[in-house]
Order: structure tokens, then C-alpha cells, then sequence
């Protein structure tokens, strides 16, 4: 089957694009809306969770008792295998070839997540929602492309990746970044590819409250951040949605004390699990808590004491690339995923539906008693039903874009039918020892049987009667899809770059250096 189905689909349709400002919300007075809470680890594997790998050592406790309280999800991905395309679909419910975001923005962006778009805070906040992002935004910063105005009442955290800028203290990357210079006539080095022209931002709202920020004490100020949102949103009697978009475990990791007996991805790993148990514990009976992670692990985090999780196949090294983040292998995409809401969702219970991060939009402002916006479609599914323990889906189609790591940026390199995937793109990314393999177009696509073989060592038989029946319909799905998105309102995002788009604070002295917050960061 010719791959031509799939090619970077938004650029052969022509998008129609408008912004719907309609009320998505239906009021019912007898209905209290239940508090939103979506915890999203960034670069994290599937096998970080403890109760993914009851036979190993767990570093996540708080979350496994999480898990044990509510639903545990073992086939749940992220709609992206790198950062910005991952939280724009997280948050419109669209893949990045309707929503324009299709890889990464840069520190100098101008334009981030287009204002067309409609994001999942916009829409909860129709429905009286409080709104507050707490970490990790990276869908632009610059402008009305800032989450203050893409529906977010409240927003502290990094404006982008935490190696998209210098700190003073750079924490552990392999290989390691060098600090910020501490004088304007020090030179820049690009050690470690750290970006050291700039120093990394901390931001409460639109002002800057310190350049470079402190990483060491940044998951604690996180955790008394959304405390407080929580606290003002209580005292104010109105349901509130909290995304918490967390730097664990994206490099450099900057653990507050790193041992001997303990490496820093161990500890590091143990930090977010504390984050997440303080905030659980302020969270009250009628707050709905969802944990997932953005995309998968970086490959170099080998050298870190962390592991790549049980998603690592033969396959996968002989053709060039890890089963890490920027791969459309299962460890790139498929991530943990914990559902808590006492009284709905049933404890102790563990699904094997086929989900995503695009399920969380239409889930949530179901929920909310909201509808969807007009004049687009969705990728994701309200999946309520399942939270509540109803039978599962077993054979939906999920597609899978490229991320950067070979062919075009945007390019549709997988999709899972039911149990089975079919890839058309493989390679490009680099393997735990620093080789790399060169990216390979597969016609016709290579196709695994997931449920038998999960770690995609050994592609089905080109021939055997089980390919031969099911390439045409994973081809008419792609024919489907290829139709769907032509007719469909398609999104472009801009993404030039201008040096004056870089949040600075002082741009007189080196690298934007500018004074320390109050240790409260009172809101």
C-alpha cells in the first residue's frame, strides 16, 4: 500500500479555521460539577509506575496507592511523542495535524498554539470552572499565545522545557549542561546541547518572578502553588480544573539530595511521587485525579539510573533507535495512567481499553455538563463510561504522528487497530549507547501483534493470511482518516522565530539574570 495516506495530511487540505466563542455549557442547578485535576509527568516510561512493574522495586508509593484506590490504565498513550504536540492535543482533544502543532516550540517563538484552537480551560471555563496551570506550558509564550489568555486564570511554572535554558545549578543530564555565565563577557557554550544564550524563566502569571530559576526547589514551590489554587478556588465555592504540568523527569534532573546508594533518576522519580501525594492529600471526595505523562523517556536517561521500561524490543536496535521519547514505538507513546474519584471510579480496578490523551477533552467537559465546540472534529472520546468501570472498547483506531525523529515533522508514522499496529516509518532516534539508525519508510507498513508481542520484536509475516487480512483495513483506515482531515477545520501554527520573543527580564545583564522570588510566591 503506498504510503502517500500517510503524508502530513494538513498540508494538502486547505483548513478552514475560526474561533466559535459559544457557550459550551448546560447549567443544571442540582448538579455539583465535580473539581479537575490532570497531572501530566513529562518524558516519564511506563515502567516509572510501580504498580506497572509489581516485581521491581517502586519508587512511585503514592501513586501506586493512588492506583489501588482507582483505576489503573496498562494501554493508555499520549497523542505525541515529544512536548508541545503532546499538551496541544492533551488540550484541544485533536491530534496536531487538525490543531497545527506539530513539533516542538523554541524559547524565541512568536506564535504557539493557534487562537482558534479552543482549549480544554476555555471550555470548563464556560461552565463556571476556576482555572489554574501549575508547571510546564510549551504552546507559546509570547503574546495572547501565553496561557492567561488561552483560558488559564492562574499560571505559574517554566514557559517551556527545562533544558531550553542556563541555570546556576544545572542538575544531572548526560552529557551535563554548564551553567548560566555569570558575567556578559563569559562565553556561551552549548555544552551537553543545553541551551545557555538564555537563562530558563520563572513565571507567576506574565511576570517573570526569577531568571534562572532554582530547579532544586521548584517541585516544592509547585506543590504549594496548587495547594493555594485549590484553597482560593474551595473559598470561593466554585468547581476549579488544576493542570499540572510537572518537570519530572524531563533533564536536567535536579533531585534536592543525591546519594551514593541512590541515583538522581531514582530520586528524582521519588520527588514527583511526593508531589503528587501532597497534592491528593488537599483534594477533596468530589476531585477527579488523572495521571499520565506527556511522551516517553529520553534514551540517555540509561546513564542515569532510570530504565527505559519493558517497551525495549530486539526490533527496535537492530533497525536504529530506541523505544524512548520522539519514536513511535510503544515506549515513546504508551504511558502510565492512574484515574481516582472516589465513589465513581471503581477501586482496584485495572482497564485494558485502547486510550489517550485526547480522551481527557471530551471526558472532562462531559463531565462538566458542557458540549464540545462547533465547527471542528475530535480524535478524542468521552470515555466517562469507562472511568466508571463499563465495558471496553477493544477495537478502536489510533493514529500515531511522527515527532521529529525521521521522515517529515507531522507525518503519520503508526497506527494501532485494536491489538495490532502498523508502522510506515521506523528509526531515526538515538539508542541508549548514542548510535543511531537511519529513519526507513516500510511499503507496505510493518504490522505487530501487540497483545502477543509487546515489545514489537518480530513483525507479522508479509504473506501470512493474518497480514494479508488485516493491511486493507488498516489502509482504508488511513484512506478514512486522509478524508476526514481534508473536510475537517485544520489549524496552522506559526511557527517563526525572533529573538524578542524570549521571555527576559534584564536584558542588559548576562543572560536575562534578574532577582529571587519570595520564598511564599503569593498569589
Amino acid at each position: 500500500m503506498a504510503r502517500t495516506f500517510a503524508l502530513l495530511l494538513a498540508s494538502v487540505c486547505v483548513g478552514f479555521v475560526w474561533f466559535t466563542g459559544h457557550d459550551f455549557c448546560h447549567q443544571q442547578s442540582n448538579y455539583k460539577k465535580p473539581n479537575f485535576i490532570i497531572i501530566l509527568a513529562d518524558d516519564i516510561g511506563w515502567g516509572d509506575l510501580g504498580a506497572n512493574m509489581a516485581a521491581e522495586r517502586s519508587h512511585t508509593p503514592n501513586l501506586d496507592r493512588l492506583a489501588s484506590e482507582g483505576m489503573r490504565f496498562v494501554d493508555f498513550h499520549s497523542a505525541a511523542s515529544t512536548c508541545s504536540p503532546s499538551r496541544a492535543s492533551l488540550l484541544t482533544g485533536r491530534l496536531g495535524i487538525r490543531n497545527g502543532v506539530t513539533h516542538n516550540f523554541a524559547a524565541t517563538s512568536v506564535g504557539g498554539l493557534p487562537m482558534n484552537e479552543t482549549t480544554l480551560a476555555e471550555a470548563l471555563k464556560q461552565c463556571g470552572y476556576m482555572t489554574g496551570l501549575i508547571g510546564k506550558w510549551h504552546l507559546g509564550h509570547h503574546g495572547s499565545f501565553h496561557p492567561n489568555w488561552r483560558g488559564f486564570d492562574y499560571y505559574f511554572g517554566i514557559p517551556y522545557s527545562n533544558d531550553m535554558g542556563c541555570t546556576d545549578c544545572p542538575g544531572y543530564d548526560h552529557p551535563p549542561c554548564a551553567p548560566c555565565p555569570l558575567h556578559p563577557s563569559s562565553a556561551h557554550r552549548p555544552d551537553g546541547g543545553c541551551y545557555t544564550k538564555l537563562a530558563l524563566p520563572l513565571m507567576k502569571n506574565s511576570a517573570i518572578l526569577e531568571q534562572p530559576v532554582n530547579l532544586t526547589g521548584l517541585s516544592a514551590r509547585y506543590s504549594q502553588q496548587a495547594v493555594t489554587f485549590m484553597k482560593n478556588a474551595r473559598n470561593q465555592r466554585r468547581p476549579f480544573f488544576l493542570y499540572v504540568a510537572l518537570a519530572h523527569m524531563h533533564v536536567p534532573l535536579s533531585p534536592t539530595h543525591v546519594t551514593p546508594e541512590h541515583g538522581p533518576y531514582e530520586l528524582s522519580l521519588r520527588e514527583m511521587d511526593r508531589l503528587v501525594g501532597d497534592i491528593w492529600a488537599y483534594a477533596d471526595s468530589n476531585t477527579l485525579i488523572w495521571f499520565t505523562g506527556d511522551n516517553g523517556p529520553w534514551a540517555q536517561k540509561c546513564h542515569l539510573a532510570g530504565s527505559v521500561g519493558p517497551f525495549l524490543g530486539k526490533w527496535q536496535m537492530m533497525q536504529g533507535g530506541s523505544s524512548a521519547k520522539q519514536t513511535t514505538w510503544e515506549g515513546g507513546h504508551r504511558m502510565p495512567a492512574v484515574v481516582y474519584w472516589p465513589g465513581q471510579v471503581p477501586p482496584n480496578s485495572t482497564s485494558s481499553a485502547l486510550l489517550s490523551t485526547l480522551d481527557i477533552f471530551p471526558t472532562l467537559v462531559t463531565l462538566a455538563h458542557g458540549t464540545l465546540p462547533a465547527n471542528r472534529r475530535f480524535d478524542g472520546k468521552d470515555i466517562s463510561e469507562i472511568l466508571r468501570g463499563s465495558p471496553q472498547e477493544t477495537q478502536r483506531i489510533m493514529f500515531h504522528p511522527n515527532s521529529g525523529a525521521g521522515g517529515r515533522i507531522g507525518d503519520l508514522e503508526a497506527i494501532r487497530w485494536g491489538p495490532y499496529k502498523a508502522f510506515y516509518t521506523t528509526g531515526g532516534a538515538l539508542a541508549c549507547d548514542g548510535s543511531s539508525g537511519r529513519p526507513q519508510s516500510h511499503d507496505p507498513p510493518l504490522l505487530f501483534h501487540l497483545s502477543e508481542d509487546p515489545q514489537e520484536e518480530t513483525p507479522l509475516a508479509r504473506g501470512s493470511e493474518e497480514y494479508e487480512w488485516l493491511l486493507p483495513l488498516i489502509s482504508q483506515a488511513m484512506a478514512d482518516l486522509h478524508h476526514d482531515i481534508c473536510t475537517d477545520n485544520v489549524s496552522t501554527a506559526n511557527y517563526v522565530q525572533d529573538p524578542s520573543a524570549a521571555p527576559c527580564c534584564n536584558p542588559r545583564l548576562s543572560t536575562c539574570r534578574c532577582e529571587g522570588a519570595t520564598s511564599t510566591d503569593r498569589q
